[in-house]
């Protein structure tokens, strides 16, 4: 029976906390990490303040677990598609433009992982050891691209070059598609991107 009951309360308090994980999510996309507050948070969560804590250390705390299950969805999403592939080729490409449609497809993600940026391009974070936590993931995400590199014949220094330069013409993409300023050049984001990730396989192909 007690340990019915201590399953029970386990079951009750994950539940909140994914409530409280959902409604910070709104929160944090509408109103950045500077902008939010716990207070906000906890009445769209349809809780006190001092329930948060109970859960939650802090709103950087909320956020950075907001973060990490984002980047886990990533990352989930980036190796499902690679696992879907069968050549060094295809891996690349399959993994730089699913990481691409996951931020097109979801934006509020997007703005998560640029929490850097509110409030302007001052250097900011959550924390040493949250910072640390999350670049991993990100870089986990990422990884495949500099795998799949290093298969096509590529150093180890070109390989996470590339994969850096693929995240950077990427985040650069989707601003441009998301702010709707693509719409200016009369391009399409997706096709750019594409373009530009079938001319780096070939580059690497060559060499």
């Amino acid at each position: 029976m007690a340990k019915t009951t201590q399953t029970r309360r386990e079951a009750v308090s994950g539940h909140k906390r994914e409530l409280i994980l959902e409604a910070a999510k709104q929160v944090f996309s509408e109103e950045g990490l500077e902008g939010a507050s716990l207070r906000a948070i906890a009445v769209r969560a349809g809780y006190t303040p001092a329930a948060l804590y109970f859960h939650f250390e802090s709103k950087e705390d909320i956020y950075a677990e907001v973060l990490k299950g984002s980047l886990a969805s990533l990352g989930a999403v980036v190796d499902q598609s690679v696992a879907q592939t069968r050549t060094p080729a295809q891996r690349l490409k399959a993994a730089a433009m699913s990481f691409f449609r996951f931020y097109a497809q979801n934006p509020r993600d997007l703005d998560l992982g640029f929490y850097l940026f509110r409030g302007g391009m001052k250097p900011a974070g959550l924390g040493h050891e949250r910072d640390k936590t999350l670049n991993a993931a990100l870089e986990a995400a990422l990884r495949p691209i500099a795998d799949a590199a290093l298969a096509l014949g590529a150093s180890r220094q070109k390989a996470n070059h590339l994969m850096v330069d693929c995240f950077a013409h990427a985040t650069g993409l989707l601003l441009l598609l998301h702010t709707g300023r693509i719409r200016m050049f009369g391009a399409s984001a997706p096709d750019l991107m594409e373009a530009y990730v079938k001319d780096r396989i070939a580059y690497l192909s060559e060499g």
